[in-house]
């Protein structure tokens, strides 16, 4: 059936610009809980993402369990400190001085997997392009930070990991991809810009670094 769709006007727009430079990874957290309803909304909200030939690869885990939580981030810290050995320098100076997750903080830990071997979509738009599952669960991720943004709460992704150990401490199906570990929870400090340029780690570019014409 047909519906009339909603009327965005300019000043819904400049809130969603401002919701887009407000959108930082955050790594440092309020020991306060989130209402696992809030969190369920949200969850609800990545649903609504795009996905290839509407297969809805993404798969949510939510790690409650402490002993899951603990091996996860003993596997970020063995992670870190090998990437830390990769640098010299000033550079491994600037490195190790940088908080890269919050894992100990956040009080919710939600790990986004795809599943590769689902059969909804029935392969559609997947042939040449099998990776569009993991973009999929990746455009949910995205949505989801929106939204969580929208409400209030924080967001860091934690890419300091090896996937497989992840794998193996969540025991989920063989077929799932890790795509993302998240940490939510309500940030300690707000800023619009991102905590690694204010760290003199790299600086943001603009459209100009990355628009190719041809």
């Amino acid at each position: 059936m047909a519906v009339s769709p909603p009327k965005f006007d300019d000043a819904f727009r400049a809130q969603l610009a401002a919701l887009f430079a407000w959108r930082r990874d955050v790594r440092r957290f309020r020991a306060d809980p989130v209402d696992p309803a809030l969190v369920a909304a949200l969850l609800e909200q990545a649903c609504l993402s795009p996905s290839v030939g509407n297969s809805q690869p993404w798969r949510f885990v939510l790690v409650e369990d402490a002993a899951r939580r603990a091996a996860v981030t003993d596997n970020f810290r063995r992670a870190n400190a090998d990437a830390l050995a990769d640098y010299a320098g000033d550079r491994a100076v600037n490195y190790a001085s940088l908080k890269l997750a919050g894992l100990v903080e956040a009080p919710v830990h939600l790990a986004v997997f795809a599943d590769t071997e689902t059969g909804r979509g029935h392969g559609l738009g997947r042939r040449t392009m099998p990776e569009m599952l993991a973009y999929s669960a990746v455009g949910a991720v995205q949505t989801l930070w929106l939204a969580a943004r929208a409400a209030g709460l924080g967001v860091g992704w934690v890419s300091i990991l090896d996937p497989a150990e992840v794998h193996a401490a969540l025991d989920v199906p063989a077929g799932w991809k890790l795509v993302a570990y998240l940490c939510l929870g309500w940030p300690v400090e707000e800023h619009d810009d991102p905590e690694l340029e204010r760290a003199d780690w790299q600086a943001r570019g603009g459209l100009a670094d990355f628009l190719v014409r041809r």
